[in-house]
């Protein structure tokens, strides 16, 4: 055997451990435990310490026009809560749990009221979904998975940039037609399935670096592909379906928004911020002579060899495969167009993609595996590994964005975008976009368009504009979350699995955010004003006019 199998033979390969976790959290184990004098004099006591100063200054020197305590209240909170995200001095799902107590104490919000934004339909989408990638993870169908996207994009020899581009590729088309979340949670296990195959990367070896790189550069990918991918049709994510439905409530004698006349500028967009997405991955992580040193263990051969040892997929498998595929084809049609209901019609609206999702995930406590009598699916004992930090990060999130608005910090925000009446034409979309692009990190992403867009039009009224001018770029960038892991729940995601860290999403996501702004700024006028006429039209309140 040659010099390369013996090496790949020795490394522990951790993917031949079908128990592997798909979503790691990070592990703290090996870590000394400090004394209490050392432990008081770090640097996380500092910022444990600063959170709630930020706060008290705040509430102390801050005051608003509209005279509402809870205002400031909420601005000071938020300067506490982010203040621990940022740093991680507090662990970050213990922080997440703070506005249960914070908001009753400053007057935001009652106890019962912030302990419902922690169960709402997009967390209900996310723990049925990641039922179902536990059920993935316990077949050892993500290895499978793993095995042949790695085959078909991995050339010979191995190409890190080829095989990220088919990653990328694979969630971004996904992303397409489901929710971005969703396609994060479905493709996050192939990805890591994928990364489990590599050494530890704990030692700081030359050859752990490329492959720590690399590692990063998959998760960035996967994250950012499924927002960019997303982009492009109605279904892909909420936002354009709020933006589309503001669109027909504001003006309903308008032309509708289709999906045919959403896709005409939403792929080309995406499209051009994909690869732009994947040459700043490979530029900042695939070094020259990764290929080298990830070829010990990609190589084809080793991969073949595996895939065989998997031999035919079991009826389990295809039932899970079965139940995840009909899953998908619900969230594609809960609702379809105007002219054509989605499922969702028959329940009168009231059944979200979460419905879905759960029902879904019940089902693989139904279905007999047929390997022992008796078993199912999936039991219990099996989801004891979910991660309820994501869970409660995501609470945190709808709990955020429902106390800046019922606080009244909303519009102490929105009063700061008076300035956009007297911009210039050109930096309209641009402007619209980073300021939508700023506010989306610290809240949903939903949050930031629902709060927004009105405004928006509201703006786009003064100056006799047509209202898609300020829409769509409003929209889109809230969709530019790129740099924080509470910016959106793929973020989260990707986040949790341990091989990134907030400095990465920042590194990757500053330059995408840029790009995705001035290629916003440029087929907005161009390209926008071909496909949604914006500049035919005048808005008049509730009419236009030719």
């Amino acid at each position: 055997m040659n010099n390369t199998t013996s090496e790949y033979d020795q490394q522990p390969i951790s993917s031949d451990d079908p128990k592997a976790p798909l979503l790691p959290i990070h592990d703290d184990r090996n870590e000394a435990s400090p004394s209490f004098i050392r432990s008081i004099s770090t640097p996380n006591t500092a910022f444990i310490i600063l959170g709630p100063l930020l706060c008290l200054v705040i509430c102390l020197c801050v005051k608003f026009e509209n005279g509402l305590e809870s205002s400031r209240n909420m601005l000071a909170i938020l300067a506490w809560m982010f203040t621990w995200w940022m740093s991680e001095a507090v662990p970050m799902p213990i922080t997440s749990m703070s506005p249960l107590f914070l908001f009753p104490m400053f007057g935001i919000a009652t106890a019962d009221s912030v302990a419902k934004s922690y169960m709402d339909d997009v967390i209900s989408l996310v723990l049925g979904s990641f039922i179902l990638a536990l059920a993935v993870e316990h077949y050892n169908i993500h290895k499978r998975l793993a095995l042949n996207i790695t085959l078909v994009f991995c050339g010979d020899p191995v190409n890190p940039p080829l095989l990220l581009l088919g990653i990328c590729g694979t969630t971004a088309f996904v992303s397409m037609w489901m929710h971005n979340v969703a396609a994060a949670v479905m493709m996050m296990p192939v990805a890591t399935g994928i990364l489990q195959r590599l050494p530890s990367t704990t030692t700081t070896t030359g050859q752990n670096d490329a492959v720590h790189n690399f590692c990063r550069a998959v998760v960035l990918g996967v994250i950012y592909s499924a927002a960019i991918g997303g982009m492009s049709t109605l279904t892909g994510t909420g936002v354009n379906l709020i933006l589309v439905g503001m669109w027909k409530s504001y003006f309903p004698q308008a032309d509708p928004i289709s999906f045919s006349t959403w896709f005409f500028f939403g792929f080309p967009m995406a499209l051009l911020m994909f690869f732009t997405l994947w040459g700043i991955l490979c530029v900042l992580y695939c070094k020259k002579g990764g290929a080298r040193v990830l070829a010990n263990y990609l190589d084809k051969a080793h991969l073949q060899r595996e895939l065989g040892l998997l031999g035919p997929m079991s009826y389990a498998e295809k039932m899970v495969l079965l139940v995840f595929s009909a899953l998908i084809v619900l969230w594609m049609t809960r609702n379809l167009t105007d002219g054509i209901p989605g499922w969702g019609a028959l329940f009168k609206g009231k059944a979200g993609d979460g419905t879905a999702s759960v029902l879904m995930a019940t089902l693989l406590f139904i279905i007999p595996n047929k390997r022992q009598k008796g078993e199912k699916l999936m039991d219990w004992n099996k989801c004891k590994k979910l991660p309820w930090n994501i869970v409660l990060l995501l609470g945190a999130g709808f709990a955020i964005a429902d106390g800046v608005r019922t606080s009244g910090l909303a519009d102490v925000l929105s009063k700061s975008l008076d300035f956009l009446e007297s911009a210039p034409f050109w930096a309209i979309a641009p402007m619209v976009c980073l300021i939508s692009g700023v506010i989306t990190e610290f809240t949903s992403n939903n949050a930031t368009t629902t709060l927004l867009v009105p405004l928006l039009i509201q703006i786009a009224q003064t100056m006799g504009l047509h209202p898609l001018l300020l829409m769509v770029p409003g929209a889109i960038g809230a969709q530019f979350a790129f740099l924080l892991p509470t910016g959106t729940p793929s973020n989260i995601v990707g986040f949790t699995t341990g091989h990134i860290e907030i400095k990465d999403m920042i590194k990757t996501g500053l330059p995408l955010k840029i790009v995705g702004i001035v290629i916003l700024s440029i087929l907005m006028p161009t390209l926008g004003a071909y496909v949604f006429g914006t500049n035919k039209l005048v808005m008049y309140p509730l009419s236009w006019r030719s």
